[in-house]
């Protein structure tokens, strides 16, 4: 792309001008550039996005853009400000379709994972049936077994509390504990 003559120093640069600067590297001719469209930019993606956060995260990223692309930009096929104002309408649907595709996914997602109320009347049998069993078991351990069982289990004691309730050294308990649970499992299984 050829530069056209550069203007007076004093003398306003056109839109065109300033980007090509900018695909130089220039930073005043980007601040330049900046300040005259951030206005219409922002404004264009608002309308598209409405949350004034997300406004903002992308009118940043068009204009990183433009930065990063200026090169890119040929004043034959049409104005500085229409192809920046393109880059952010491009932009700003790309950020719409991407929150409406992640919606959709989490919604997809949740409606797997949704298990509706299910009158259960099988597992319900097959609970109650388990309680039994167990219920059995623990009346066939040893009073010290199920002790152990019912400090920690059903009252929700650590193994030091539990010790110290039944009036045992730790190690006791923790073996009284580990007993049981053993015995009580072979019981349920012979059971069933």
């Amino acid at each position: 792309m050829t530069l056209a003559a550069a203007p007076p120093p004093d003398a306003p640069r056109t839109d065109e001008d300033l980007l090509a600067l900018v695909a130089e590297g220039n930073h005043d001719a980007f601040a330049v550039f900046y300040d005259r469209i951030c206005g219409r930019v922002f404004g264009l993606i608002k309308r598209v996005l409405v949350d004034p956060a997300q406004s903002e995260e992308v009118t940043q990223d068009v204009f990183l853009e433009i930065w990063q692309t200026a090169s890119r930009f040929d004043p034959t096929r049409g104005k500085a400000a229409s192809w920046a104002l393109t880059m952010a309408h491009r932009r700003a649907i790309d950020r719409v379709r991407s929150s409406q595709s992640s919606r959709d996914r989490d919604l997809t997602v949740g409606i797997r994972n949704f298990e509706g109320s299910v009158d259960d009347v099988a597992g319900t049998a097959e609970a109650q049936l388990e309680h039994r069993r167990v219920r059995a078991a623990m009346g066939q351990l040893t009073p010290y077994q199920r002790e152990a069982l019912e400090l920690t289990y059903f009252e929700g004691l650590t193994n030091t509390e539990a010790a110290v309730r039944a009036g045992v050294p730790l190690g006791t308990m923790k073996t009284r504990l580990r007993d049981s649970l053993i015995a009580l499992r072979k019981l349920v299984v012979n059971a069933a």
